[in-house]
């Protein structure tokens, strides 16, 4: 115990915590650890004195009226724990013991841990251990927190039946399920995964898990900030996105600076920037359009390539509802417009966040973006039901 304060640094250092809530720790192992040995009914105390490199464990005995009831029999309190009455003292036999005592104070009877036997060594451990450990697992729980929305990468470790990859990310373990990966891919022990923090979560039995994704927007948001200095710098910034992951994506762009043009910072000379982000989502197409406040204006550059004749919006979105706008296109605009599977009309919607319906120039409402998507999933669905015959 003459070295426990070099031990404590030591442990604050190495594991990257607070020295206070090592000593805490310690401290409340320390008063377990006497609560389980000597008495659990009797109060205790721990104090480390840093200055004479001890560490101090007494118990605590309060001082009250002459003719307290506590004095007199035990008691429970409002938790059912029984309180006993060698935890308090009366202010008569306090003042023998030192005259300066009042009622209210506490008389502290010094106690040696070394005195206790090797189980209390033990059971100290496994107390001090344990409080460690929820410390460690707090500090990483608010670490991973905060890097939600990024970029991290990792080893794969271990692949499970349900094709749930785990991925070793530092010192915690991170988890890609099986629907947060993009169609098409699969991972083998030893692969580096590069993936966006999702979430962070404690499971009892794995611990601290951090869940990362590689089909949500974020991801594609993290990899372009990694290859746009603009990006990173905030010159340009990415209003809103929208994903299909694997196939294609739109993103909305603005810049804040009028001399440079959003859409070919991002995009790079030959394509050479925009090309490296699809190259990593297994050559996802992506589509650059610039942002608008107008909603008509943003709605039609959404739709691109496909040329449109005029906007009409017929309910304005509010917060998290989706607005409707009527869209009026020439006769050969309509595919390109619609795109293939209805891929062009979806991903439209979801950047601008309107239910896009579709009408020719002079003829009646065509499609709208809530049938392609309803279609898209009808299609998905018999197509799992047809591959299940074959499982």
């Amino acid at each position: 115990m003459d070295k426990i304060i070099d031990i404590l640094d030591s442990i604050a250092y190495e594991k990257g915590l607070k020295i206070d809530d090592v000593e805490n720790s310690l401290k409340e192992a320390l008063i377990k650890t006497a609560e389980k040995m000597v008495d659990p009914t009797l109060r205790f105390d721990a104090e480390i004195d840093r200055p004479n490199k001890k560490l101090e464990l007494f118990q605590k005995i309060e001082v009250v009226k002459n003719d307290d009831e506590r004095l007199k029999e035990d008691g429970v309190d409002n938790y059912g724990n029984i309180i006993s009455k060698e935890n308090y003292i009366s202010i008569e036999e306090a003042k023998k013991i030192d005259e300066s005592l009042e009622i209210g104070d506490f008389v502290n009877y010094d106690l040696e841990f070394e005195n206790m036997g090797r189980n209390a060594a033990t059971i100290l451990h496994s107390n001090f251990e344990y409080r460690i450990q929820r410390f460690l697992e707090e500090s990483l729980l608010n670490k991973y927190k905060n890097k939600i929305g990024k970029t991290v990468s990792g080893s794969v470790t271990r692949v499970d039946r349900a094709e749930n990859t785990f991925v070793e990310i530092g010192e915690v373990k991170g988890m890609l399920p099986r629907k947060s990966r993009i169609k098409g891919e699969s991972f083998r022990v030893g692969d580096t995964v590069k993936a966006v923090v999702k979430g962070v979560n404690i499971d009892k039995t794995n611990g601290l898990i951090v869940e990362i994704s590689r089909t949500s927007p974020k991801f594609l948001e993290s990899l372009l900030k990694s290859e746009v200095p603009e990006l990173k710098d905030e010159i340009i910034s990415i209003e809103a996105s929208a994903r299909i992951p694997g196939t294609r994506a739109k993103i909305a762009l603005i810049s804040t600076d009028s001399n440079i043009d959003p859409i070919g910072s991002v995009v790079g000379v030959k394509g050479v920037r925009i090309g490296a982000v699809s190259k990593q989502l297994n050559g996802e197409n992506i589509d650059c359009v610039e942002f608008s406040t107008i909603p008509e204006m943003f709605i039609a550059r959404a739709l691109s390539p496909a040329i449109i004749t005029s906007v009409k919006i017929e309910k304005y979105a509010e917060g998290n509802e989706k607005g409707k706008a009527l869209v009026t296109i020439p006769a050969d605009q309509k595919s390109k417009a619609i795109g293939k599977s209805g891929l062009n009309i979806r991903l439209a919607s979801m950047l601008t966040k309107y239910d896009i319906e579709l009408k020719e120039v002079g003829g009646e409402t065509n499609i709208s973006s809530n049938e392609t998507e309803k279609q898209n999933e009808e299609k998905i669905h018999d197509t799992a039901s047809l591959e299940a015959l074959f499982k």
